[in-house]
């Protein structure tokens, strides 16, 4: 019985010291479920109070971060992906509809407005990481209103990019597939659409991979473009006298006129750095990533976009090139035609389609990641700030862009959406430079000038838009500051950020 007691004792101890073990294991499963449907931070947690849209009693909304999966690599092809889509395969020949061969003079112009945006861009995501980009700026660094504002013009800007998009590859794969019905455009843009949103909706490691791939595409085709334009002499076709403003002019601005709204309408073309910064959480190391990938971006795209240009209007001229892309929006498909070199046209085709699939995906994701954003500040309903279990993909927020760019898609005059989209996108990033001017000298990277340059060049290139587009982009902005202003009075924010 002396020898049993010992063991006995042993024996109770040890169970009660498993059973104890058991207890934290149960705790830190239960701990895990529920990090699934609680915010994992600190940041997370403050926006995840916000009012109900039915009344003012606030709930708890999910919002968790995203992992950062993206390199210098992956954010620069993004960036690359959205810039040389829709800007060099339709843009091209709508701003040569406008500015004529001074579009070879805009696209430079175009290229140092939005260096001064991508650098006040870069060094704002570097210090505030977070998805939504200039959204989240404005509120942290201006007021709420002006953050709203550049949300809500984000929205309008890159839906309508995005239909184009849509729109554009619609005109390739059609034009690819020896279609002559414009009946099939359509239909065609919208399949494009639900596809690729299933493409964002499988991960944004899947996502990015195939960027990879269509950017890789994509700059093969225009460099073998480039490269048979140059041997056939299209490049000497184009003269200088013809591309600087001579004479007086009729309109507004005089001969200088048509050249800012094709450098409005080319500035659009180069936004696609903006993909970068909206997908702040999701890059690693921002700090050093970012900045990086904005002006490496900037810097190729400039190259190539100048490159194609003068071949083009070397090729076709500038009014040859605009209604082509009236009528089919293919227009680097007449150009390749025109230089009647064999198999240039199906490798520009191929291109086309490879790049208009990379700019409406990379659309898609930005856009996804600012409703993400505005869905955790309460600026759009709540679901729109869940992420699933993985923490890679917001499904609320892919599905409504989808169905907003589908909606714009039925307008089919990509004319129409793209000088919408400048309009819009020149107030997006007047606000992005305004709030680079707030950043504290201890984050501020750059010279204050930079974003005063970048500042008082949109606000002026947005003056220089169609006016009947200028009119509605106006009329949309008191609709979203009327929005805003009855969203806080109906359902105020729970604590303010």
């Amino acid at each position: 019985m002396c020898r049993a007691d010992p063991i006995l004792h042993r024996l109770k101890r040890t169970v009660r010291r498993i059973g104890r073990g058991l207890g934290m294991v149960r705790e830190l499963r239960d701990e895990a479920a529920d990090a699934h449907q609680m915010p994992t931070n600190r940041s997370a947690s403050r926006s995840s109070y916000r009012g109900s849209y039915g009344g003012s009693v606030a709930y708890r909304i999910p919002s968790q971060p995203l992992s950062r999966v993206l390199g210098t690599r992956e954010a620069v092809l993004l960036g690359l992906g959205s810039i040389l889509g829709t800007g060099v395969f339709v843009s091209l020949g709508i701003a040569a509809g406008v500015a004529g061969p001074g579009l070879i003079l805009a696209i430079p112009i175009a290229a140092a407005v939005a260096t001064c945006n991508g650098l006040s861009s870069a060094q704002l995501a570097a210090s505030h990481p977070v998805s939504g980009g200039t959204y989240e700026y404005g509120y942290r660094y201006l007021t709420p209103a002006l953050g709203f504002t550049a949300g809500w013009m984000f929205l309008c800007a890159k839906t309508a990019s995005a239909a184009t998009a849509a729109l554009g590859l619609s005109g390739y794969i059609v034009n690819a597939l020896g279609a002559t019905d414009a009946i099939w455009r359509l239909p065609v843009a919208l399949s494009c659409v639900g596809v690729l949103t299933m493409v964002i909706l499988s991960g944004m490691r899947t996502s990015s991979r195939w960027n990879t791939v269509v950017v890789s595409t994509t700059l093969i085709a225009l460099g073998l473009l480039v490269l048979v334009g140059l041997v056939r002499g299209a490049g000497g076709a184009v003269r200088m006298a013809t591309i600087f403003p001579s004479g007086g002019g009729n309109g507004p601005g005089g001969a200088w006129g048509p050249i800012f709204h094709g450098t409005a309408l080319m500035f659009v073309a180069f936004t696609g750095y903006g993909r970068i910064a909206t997908l702040g959480e999701e890059v690693a190391e921002p700090k050093h990533t970012i900045p990086k990938a904005v002006i490496l971006t900037l810097l190729a795209a400039l190259g190539i976009y100048l490159a194609v240009g003068w071949i083009a209007i070397g090729t076709l001229g500038s009014a040859r090139l605009a209604r082509a892309t009236a009528e089919s929006a293919a227009p680097l498909e007449a150009v390749a035609r025109g230089l009647a070199s064999p198999g240039l046209t199906t490798a520009v085709a191929v291109g086309a389609i490879a790049a208009m699939a990379g700019v409406l995906l990379n659309l898609l994701l930005g856009l996804s990641r600012v409703a993400l954003a505005m869905g955790r500040r309460g600026d759009l309903p709540g679901v729109f700030s869940r992420v699933d279990r993985q923490q890679t993909t917001p499904a609320p927020a892919v599905a409504l862009t989808a169905v907003l760019v589908a909606g714009l898609v039925l307008l089919r005059d990509v004319r129409v959406t793209w000088s919408f989209s400048a309009f819009t996108v020149l107030i997006y990033y007047a606000i992005t430079n305004l709030a680079a001017l707030r950043l504290p000298a201890n984050q501020r990277r750059y010279p204050r000038g930079i974003a005063v340059i970048g500042l008082l060049s949109c606000l002026f290139l947005a003056v220089w838009v169609d006016p009947v587009i200028f009119q509605a982009g106006l009329a949309l902005l008191i609709v979203g500051f009327a929005w805003h202003l009855l969203r806080r009075r109906v359902s105020p924010p729970a604590e303010n950020n």
